[in-house]
């Protein structure tokens, strides 16, 4: 069987936005939100504490989520689909604040500077337990998955 490990990596190193879908009292919503990954595929993103999204994951952290990179007309579809738990993360994060800063093309910050660029925000943590990935060119509309 193919290794999906290093397609995956290249659609999380590709992608800008993840699609995040939470469930609250309200039903099932989604959000999409700037991320950063590491190694192991965790997905973190900041988000205001206020907003719909957060504050459905203090309540329940099942959460799922996508990311495409194929969005043109006849371009092969190539994006991955996950399912996990999110949680709150406490403090700065100062890593995953420079890069997420250079994800979006600014500069590394001091670490002085770390608090008023977060400007309230929080940073959030998806560990995925399962992600499937539809890689039209090397599987035709065939996902593969792995489970963490």
């Amino acid at each position: 069987m193919t290794d999906i490990k290093p397609k995956i990596r290249e659609v999380l190193e590709k992608g800008h936005l993840m699609s995040l879908a939470t469930v609250d009292d309200g039903g099932v919503w989604v959000a999409d939100v700037v991320y950063v990954y590491d190694d192991e595929f965790n997905i973190y993103w900041m988000s205001d504490p206020d907003v719909r999204h957060s504050k459905a994951i203090l309540k329940n952290p099942q959460t799922a989520g996508s990311i495409t990179i194929s969005n043109k007309t006849k371009e092969k579809n190539l994006g991955i689909q996950f399912s996990g738990k999110a949680e709150r993360l406490e403090g700065i994060q100062f890593q995953l604040l420079i890069k997420h800063l250079a994800k979006r093309g600014y500069p590394a910050p001091d670490l002085s500077q770390a608090a008023k660029l977060l400007d309230g925000d929080m940073w959030y943590k998806l560990t995925p337990a399962r992600i499937d990935i539809t890689d039209e060119e090397q599987f035709g509309f065939d996902k593969r998955n792995m489970d963490l």
